[in-house]
């Protein structure tokens, strides 16, 4: 009975000293990455439609769901012949991943396909690629950035993990929403119930996130271990290697390769065709086909350059390691349902985007002083989207660096926010900039894309963006508002 007694005074002690050791390292964990966060956050939400984007960037481009060998045949031909030059890969893009358009590239330039198989304009989506960008490397060098942007995954896991064990009363509390006061209440409300609510597919996020960039490095350790140090003997366990062939020179024979696909696979999609080692005796087809149901991101068939069948990579019914690797790609971009799932990754991504802002929020609104940070990281927040929008309407007129642009950018509105007096009323601008920006930028996209603007690849974008940008004018005004009336109390406070 006396153990018993002394187990549970044990427990009650152990328990907030775990809360409270859990918490602080939360805090501080969260401050760390926070910046980044948000912007890897935010950035990858609007990501989601990267497809969607890059039709945007062009709609006037002709589209069709439908795909003529014979005319891809007759492009893919059009094209090396305007393109001699040497490359390491060529590519047919079908309408099948996810943008309704024919393209035909190689390692340097991508044209779309005209219907009679000359080729198109060609391919242009800066905008598009520097959001990408900034998602999966923070506009980084590539290596660098990948490692840097995964660990940011694996710490998103860690915060979650934190988070929960910092709250005891996180899941009984799950429905609360407390609303007025100075708004610290709102925000600890928001960020729990977001943190509870999203918390699967925030890890989710977090864990295919760390994969992309710490594959490399796990791919290491694991050879170092088991395989004596070759890195190569461990990416054939995992991704089936590429033939070896001797061959002659010749034209590939795209038409041939699909009609075995067509045969063999006529439940999937195929996405694209690689033609890897172009004119060297090398060279092979491998075509990649979405199969339905699964979420891996496609089983491949590969032929020899006379279309002859060679073998299948073995991610649909392979190894269960390589079914799971191949499926990150989906997980962690939501293209496994359509639009129905894309939706849902938008909604759950900025819920975790709203998680990374309130968490600062309340460490500010908990803190017992003042300071420049109270000014920049509501800049940063709010000064991120403005600063997206003006570069799509800078994009739209002049090719630069956007992510120069980006980057500067954010530099210069920080410096700004150091001169504000009210941190409330610089938030209303903020928003209310960023609205007009948007109203701006569609009325100037409108211009220059004419009869086009009015197509679905235009207003699938644009009708969302002037939606948000009437909600940011109504939220700016209600804030400014709010602001003058509670200056106008202090002044005949004081008065009297």
């Amino acid at each position: 009975m006396k153990n018993s007694k002394a187990d549970s005074q044990k427990n009650a002690v152990n328990t907030p000293t775990l809360s409270k050791r859990s918490l602080s390292a939360h805090a501080w964990l969260g401050l760390f990455v926070s910046a980044f966060m948000y912007i890897i956050c935010l950035s990858g939400t609007l990501a989601v439609f990267h497809q969607e984007l890059e039709r945007w960037e062009q709609p006037q481009i002709p589209e069709t769901s439908e795909v003529d060998i014979a005319v891809i045949e007759q492009a893919y031909d059009n094209f090396v012949e305007t393109y001699p030059d040497e490359t390491e890969h060529m590519y047919v893009v079908f309408p099948g991943t996810g943008i309704p358009r024919v393209v035909v590239e190689n390692d340097h330039i991508a044209h779309f396909v005209n219907p009679d198989g000359s080729l198109g304009e060609v391919e242009q989506s800066h905008w598009t690629k520097m959001l990408v960008d900034l998602h999966l490397y923070l506009h980084l060098p590539k290596s660098f950035g990948m490692i840097l942007v995964s660990a940011f995954g694996a710490l998103l896991c860690a915060l979650i993990l934190s988070g929960f064990l910092a709250h005891p009363r996180i899941i009984k509390d799950a429905f609360r929403f407390r609303r007025g006061g100075t708004g610290l209440q709102e925000n600890i409300d928001l960020h729990n119930r977001f943190s509870v609510w999203a918390a699967p597919f925030h890890l989710i996020i977090g864990i295919t996130g760390a994969y992309f960039g710490l594959a490399t490095v796990l791919i290491g350790l694991v050879s170092q271990a088991f395989y004596a140090g070759d890195n190569q003997a461990v990416l054939d366990e995992l991704f089936t290697p590429e033939p070896t062939l001797e061959q002659p020179l010749q034209k590939p024979q795209i038409g041939r390769a699909m009609e075995y696909i067509e045969r063999h696979n006529p439940e999937g999609t195929p996405l694209f065709i690689t033609i890897h080692e172009p004119n060297t005796p090398g060279q092979f087809i491998e075509a990649y086909v979405k199969q339905p149901g699964r979420l891996i991101y496609s089983e491949n068939y590969r032929f020899d350059i006379q279309g002859n069948f060679l073998e299948t990579a073995g991610y649909r019914d392979g190894d269960p390691a390589k079914q799971i690797i191949f499926s990150m790609y989906r997980l962690h971009f939501g293209e496994f349902a359509g639009i129905a799932s894309k939706l849902l990754y938008f909604v759950l991504g900025m819920m975790l985007t709203v998680v990374s802002a309130t968490g600062i929020n309340i460490w500010l609104r908990k803190r017992k002083t003042t300071d420049v940070i109270n000014l920049w990281w509501p800049t940063l927040v709010w000064g991120t989207p403005l600063i997206l929008s003006v570069s799509a309407l800078l994009n739209l007129f002049v090719h630069v660096r956007i992510d120069l642009f980006i980057w500067l950018g954010l530099v210069a509105a920080l410096v700004v926010s150091t001169r504000q007096q009210n941190v409330q009323l610089w938030v209303a601008r903020l928003k209310q900039t960023l609205a007009f920006s948007l109203l701006l930028f569609i009325a100037a996209y409108a211009v220059k894309a004419g009869s086009a603007a009015f197509t679905i690849a235009a207003l699938q974008i644009n009708i969302p963006l002037a939606l948000y940008a009437a909600y940011l004018l109504a939220r700016g005004h209600r804030q400014i508002t709010l602001v003058g009336n509670e200056g106008r109390q202090v002044n005949q406070a004081e008065s009297t």
